[in-house]
Order: structure tokens, then C-alpha cells, then sequence
């Protein structure tokens, strides 16, 4: 309505009534509209809020969360599991070995490495992994190079020699023999039996780094597999899987 006053006021009457001829250009209002002077009066003054306003607003926004005892008792469970007793050395070491495989691209730490004195070879032992035919050809031996169905029980014993005295590396002295290495080692006056478990692929001679042949043969013996023999002065014992007995030597 302004606007039109405006317009009214600004434009001269002609003679002819007060029309204003075809001809002349008349400009158009603006398009800018007038500011409304309430807009100050109509905005609300800002306050802050108090301590308790805030912790209401928190309290509204927070998640309801209830704990009861049970929960607190089922989260304590884990913590009770890891404080329990751990597995014998040689019930951990069937258990790992017999696990089942890890998943593709996880890491994996090798319970022992088989280490032989005589071929400089490494057998890393890993949780479930297949073990008994890469332990046969470790084995193996070592002047003819012949492999034989060593006894998988073998490898059970070393594994948990090297859990119990925490060993990283167990070193093989001798696994399987051929009648014509053991043959040849009689006549050079070495200490083997005629009849020897190590023919056929149930012994191995060992020595477990940190641990005495002592307490290495008690250990052993604990097992009660076989037959367990000592040698103190070269520092490694005898294990076999045949009969349980026991003896000593140099």
C-alpha cells in the first residue's frame, strides 16, 4: 500500500483526467521489502545455563544403563579363567599339537625348534600343523640318509621337555640309525646296542638347552613312555618308546 502512495505521489496528472499516456515508461517499485522494526523486540535474550540445568540435560541425553549382580559375576568369569591352573607339560604339548589348524594369515609361535648337530637342519613345531612326516624326514639318517616311520610319540616328548623348562630349542643328537650306520658305530667302539631302539625309529637322543641330563632324565622318566637313559658327561639323554626302564652312562 506504501508502494502505491508512492507511486501515486511521484506520477504528475495530466489535463486528460489524470491518465498517464501509453507512451510513458513508469518504473517499477523495488523488490527490497521494508525491514520489520519488531524483528529486535521479537528475538529471545540468550542465558546461560546452571550446573544442575546442564547435568539435567546430560542425565536426559545419557543411555539407561542397569548392571545387575549377575552381570557383575559373568564378567568376572574371564579373569577366573586365566588364573586357572595350567595343563602338565606334556597334556599342553598333545593339546597344542593336536589342536586344530590357525586361521590363514594369523601369527603363530612355534612351540620348540628341533634342532639336528649333525645336518644343521631346523624344524620349527608349530600348534597344528601336521608334524609326524616333516619329523620323520628330520630325523633321518645321517650317514645314509634313509628316513623310517619314526614313532610320533617321540616328537610328544621333546615338545613337552622344551614346555617344562621353557626352551626354546631342543638339539637331537641321534633319531633313526640304519643297520649299517648302527653296525658301523659298534665296531668304532661307540656305546650302542646291538638290538637298538634307534633301528627302528623309536628312539632319539637329546639334550634340552637349560636343563641339566639330570633333571632332564627325571623329567623324562616322569612321562614314563620308555626307556630313559642318562649321560651326564655328553650332556643329552636317551628316550625311547619301547620298554619302561632306566640306566646311566658316560
Amino acid at each position: 500500500m506504501l508502494a502505491l502512495f508512492a507511486l501515486l505521489a511521484a506520477t504528475p496528472f495530466l489535463a486528460n483526467g489524470g491518465h498517464l499516456p501509453t507512451d510513458v515508461i513508469v518504473p517499477a517499485p523495488p523488490l527490497v521489502g521494508l525491514p520489520d522494526e519488531r524483528t529486535d523486540h521479537l528475538m529471545p535474550t540468550f542465558r546461560e545455563l546452571g550446573k544442575k540445568q546442564l547435568w539435567l540435560r546430560e542425565k536426559a541425553l545419557r543411555p539407561d544403563v542397569r548392571t545387575t549382580e549377575a552381570d557383575l559375576v559373568q564378567a568376572r568369569q574371564p579373569a577366573k579363567a586365566r588364573r586357572r591352573r595350567p595343563l602338565p607339560p606334556e597334556q599342553e604339548a598333545k593339546a597344542q599339537l593336536e589342536a586344530p589348524m590357525p586361521a590363514v594369515g594369523g601369527r603363530t609361535e612355534p612351540l620348540t625348534t628341533l634342532f639336528n648337530q649333525w645336518t644343521r637342519e631346523v624344524l620349527p613345531v608349530l600348534p597344528g600343523r601336521p608334524y609326524r612326516r616333516p619329523f620323520q624326514l628330520f630325523l633321518r639318517d645321517r650317514f645314509t640318509r634313509e628316513a623310517t616311520q619314526a614313532d610320533p610319540r617321540l616328537a610328544l616328548v621333546m615338545v613337552s621337555a622344551a614346555l617344562r623348562f621353557r626352551s626354546p630349542r631342543v638339539e637331537v643328537v641321534s633319531g633313526y640309525r640304519s643297520p649299517k650306520f648302527n653296525l658301523m658305530l659298534r665296531k668304532k667302539g661307540h656305546q650302542v646296542a646291538r638290538e637298538s631302539q634307534h633301528l627302528e625309529g623309536k628312539a632319539v637322543d637329546f639334550r634340552v638347552r637349560g636343563a641339566s641330563a639330570e633333571a632332564l632324565g627325571a623329567f623324562v622318566r616322569s612321562l614314563r613312555v620308555g626307556g630313559v637313559g642318562v649321560y651326564p658327561r655328553s650332556k643329552f639323554i636317551h628316550a625311547d618308546t619301547g620298554k619302561v626302564r632306566y640306566w646311566g652312562g658316560s
